[in-house]
This record gives structure tokens, sequence and C-alpha cells, in this order.
């Protein structure tokens, strides 16, 4: 598989007085390209603490992380290259490099209250993008792709319901095409409905091609990974490679069911052995 970016000795800690808290310890991961990733531990594992790392939105303490892509003659960046190592970029260096390569979606979404959901959207795609036409189109084919309505669009956060809130951060992050979409337990404020909704989003994304990183401590949105990591105090435990998302292991209409309940019971089997 090829890979996307790496982490390599990657170790934080946070200073508090005269007390240090070791939260990454160098730790060793590499990310492919078009994985499901799901970043997986109890609390105070390292889970988003590694998840902020790896995508540039905090610095690690020790150690590289590596983007497998190259600079052209402008400036920008191109997939194939021989890898870009971002640890060591000026802070408005890093902020170009997530604006154009990395996509993020938080636990709460931060959405700007003043703005409708469309406008939420282009404020970021434009920081990239001046073409307003090309990029409004293109948010307003995610959007529907996500069943938000035109009437939606127009909403201001305030109007829509969490569920609906979430996707628009969703559409949001995914925008500037990044090469690697993040997500910080992004249906973590969610109710069920709202969690598939979100879950069935990602995996479409997925499926078309997108590559992702989430961090989670459920098991309805960790069966959603084609690969599960395993954080314990700062280090990885272990993982397993599932493939594929099957579907829903409990739906009867579901062709892949028995491929689906195979694929629930080797991840309920790992979590167990994780003693999780």
């Amino acid at each position: 598989m090829e890979t996307i970016l790496t982490a390599k000795d990657l170790s934080k800690t946070f200073s508090n007085e005269s007390v240090q808290q070791h939260v990454l310890k160098n730790l060793n991961l590499s990310i492919y390209k078009g994985d499901f990733t799901v970043i997986m531990g109890n609390s105070g594992s390292g889970k988003s603490t590694l998840l902020y790392a790896l995508s540039g939105m905090d610095r690690p303490s020790l150690g590289t992380i590596t983007y497998y892509v190259s600079e052209d003659e402008k400036g920008g960046i191109a997939n194939g290259g021989a890898g870009i190592e971002i640890s060591g970029y000026s802070n408005d260096k890093l902020a170009r490099f997530r604006r154009d390569h990395v996509g993020f979606v938080f636990q709460q979404n931060y959405l700007n209250d003043s703005m409708s959901a469309l406008d939420n959207i282009l404020v970021c795609g434009l920081l990239k993008n001046t073409d307003r036409k090309a990029l409004t189109n293109r948010a307003e084919t995610l959007l529907t792709k996500v069943d938000m309505t035109a009437t939606d669009w127009r909403k201001f956060p305030a109007q829509l319901s969490g569920g609906q809130q979430q996707r628009v951060a969703v559409v949001r992050g995914v925008i500037n095409h990044p090469e690697v979409l993040f997500a910080d337990e992004p249906t973590g404020a969610l109710n069920s409905q709202n969690t598939d909704n979100v879950l069935d989003i990602l995996s479409e994304l997925n499926e078309e091609g997108q590559s992702i990183v989430m961090v989670t401590h459920t098991f309805k949105a960790a069966e959603r990974g084609s690969r599960i990591i395993y954080l314990a105090d700062g280090v990885i435990c272990d993982e397993i490679t599932l493939g594929e998302y099957k579907g829903d292991y409990k739906d009867e209409s579901n062709p892949y069911i028995e491929e689906a309940k195979d694929r629930h019971y080797r991840l309920k089997t790992f979590l167990q052995n994780m003693g999780w």
C-alpha cells in the first residue's frame, strides 16, 4: 500500500510546574493512502494528542512527521514526492500546509454562528481556491450528497440540528481536497441516528478514495475503519486490519451479512484482548 505519512520516534510531553506528563512515547506509525484508520484506547492513552500531531495542529516534543508529497516550482504540493517533513516547518508554513492538504473534523463543530452553512464552508475553501463559482459548485454538490437541501444551505448553525451541523463540518473538512481527513470523535456529541448519518458520510468518502484517520471511543464508529490501532499509555499496543466495511452485521437485507458478522467478531475479539 502507498504510504501517505509517517511518524517516527514521536514523543509528546506536557509540563506542569515540576511535573512532566509523557503522553506519546517514541511512537512509530505509517498511514496509508485510501485507508480508514481508526485510533482507539482508553481515556488518557494519547489518542487525540497523536491525531493533533499527525495533522500538524500541534507539534511533537520529539520525532518527525513526514508527508509523502512533493513541492512544485510554485511552492505547492503534488502527490508522490520523496517526503516533506513538516515538524520543522515555521508556524506560517505549517498553517499553509494544513490549509492545502489536511482536513479536520472536531467533536464540536466550531461553525461560525454569524454565517450560513454554505458560507461556513466557502470561507475555508476561499483561503485556497479563488474561483468562487467552482468552489460554490463543489460545496453545493457535497452538501447535497450529505442530504442537506438548498434551504438548509442558507440557514445559520443555530437553525440546524446537531447532526446537520456536523454534516456541514464534514463538508468543510473536505472542501479543499485534503490528502488526509482527520476526525476527533466526530460523533461524540450526536444521538444514535445522527451518529449513523455522519458515519455513513465518512464511509462513503472513504469508498471514493479519501484517506481518513479517526479517533473514537465507541465500537460503532470503530467498525467503519479498515484498520484499527490501539493505544495505551502513549504507545501502540497492537493493530488489526479489517478491510472494507461490509455494512451492518444485524441487517438481514445486507448481501454481505456473513462477512459483516465475521468482521464484527474479529474487531470485538481484538478489543477484548486489548482490555477495552
